[in-house]
């Protein structure tokens, strides 16, 4: 398999959950303003909308879109329990979390990096984030993970996301269980290969 990725990007969320399960995969860099890879291949030609992540599969079919992509990953090895058992309640339930972490975070940090985007805009970006930020923190006290007891692929996700807290000035510590769960996530070892694999560990 191949995964083409960003570094930092949402991409790194099924970079980890390949490196928890320990599957062998490829990394191809994407430069997405160029939309050209490390080896100067068209990026469009290989998922046509522009962004990562996008998975090659072995047959040749290309996987896009990180939701899909950590499930497809997770039903590979479903005796790592990255994921319930498709048709299950709690199966339900990583479907909602992954939903939520997509359309609630993901894309609500979005605008945060574009350099056209207005201040009054951003700031309101960055209060939506806060309204959410505060949701979340209630839902993940007295857990580890947003399944409970498991580490799962909703984890990967959701750490991913977190992380652009850094580098965009938004202070964690507002939020300690947040603060708490990224620092939970961060320390294991799949994780720690993964952010060293992209530069973003020493």
């Amino acid at each position: 398999m191949k995964l083409y990725y960003s570094p930092g990007a949402c991409s790194l969320s099924p970079h980890i959950v390949l490196r928890e399960l320990g599957e062998p995969v490829t990394l191809v860099k994407v430069d997405l303003k160029t939309k050209r890879t490390e080896t100067g291949a068209d990026y469009l030609a290989i998922n046509g909308k522009g962004y990562v992540p996008a998975l090659e599969l072995d047959d040749g079919q290309v996987l896009t879109e990180g939701p899909a992509i950590v499930q497809y990953l997770a039903d590979r090895k479903p005796e790592a329990g990255l994921a319930p058992a498709g048709g299950t309640m709690e199966r339900y339930r990583l479907q909602e979390w992954l939903n939520f972490i997509s359309t609630e975070l993901h894309k609500q940090f979005s605008p945060l990096f574009a350099p056209d985007t207005p201040d009054a805009v951003k700031q309101a970006q960055q209060q939506r984030l806060a309204n959410r930020f505060d949701w979340l923190s209630k839902q993940l006290e007295g857990k580890n993970w947003l399944l409970g007891a498991r580490f799962s692929v909703a984890d990967a996700y959701l750490f991913t996301v977190l992380n652009w807290c850094r580098f965009l000035g938004i202070d964690l510590a507002k939020w300690p269980v947040l603060a708490q769960y990224q620092a939970r996530v961060a320390a294991r070892p799949a994780v720690q290969e993964a952010l060293r694999a992209e530069g973003l560990l020493k």
